[in-house]
């Protein structure tokens, strides 16, 4: 397992759906300096993390729906970190489970160094990637 290791002044985590997304942004020290529940939306997103633009990291865990915003990070040079869904064990072993609670510890999994990272495919390769998983479903039934 690798983990992200990478130190900023913010960190930025995110409990993304495809119509919905819980936004998070602790503090180097881990004080909650924004957490705000907005629609998927790239220029809502971007207006949102705007003024942390100097020092932030974007953290999302990989579902099905995290092209978008990979792509405006890149777009903006801003560091995004692809969060691998099995190995988040602090996010679904919990007693507790909701939106607002899972961005809050995504964003203190990536500041304590305990974010596992997943294979985040360039945009180029993603189309082949997704042929790929649909052929192993479809061969599978």
């Amino acid at each position: 397992m690798k983990f992200y290791t990478g130190n900023h002044k913010f960190y930025c985590g995110i409990d993304l759906h495809a119509r919905k997304m819980y936004v998070c942004i602790l503090n180097n020290s881990g004080k909650i300096v924004l957490h705000k529940n907005i629609k998927t939306d790239p220029e809502l997103f971007f207006e949102l993390i705007f003024p942390y633009l100097e020092d932030v990291v974007v953290g999302v865990e990989c579902m099905f729906s995290w092209y978008w915003i990979a792509d405006l990070c890149h777009e903006h040079s801003i560091p995004f970190v692809l969060g691998h869904a099995l190995y988040m064990k602090a996010v679904h072993g919990g007693k507790t489970k909701n939106d607002k609670l899972d961005s809050h510890i995504i964003a203190g999994l990536i500041r304590g160094g305990n974010f596992t990272l997943a294979c985040g495919h360039p945009d180029g390769m993603r189309a082949a990637r997704d042929l790929l998983r649909r052929r192993m479903h479809w061969m599978r039934k």
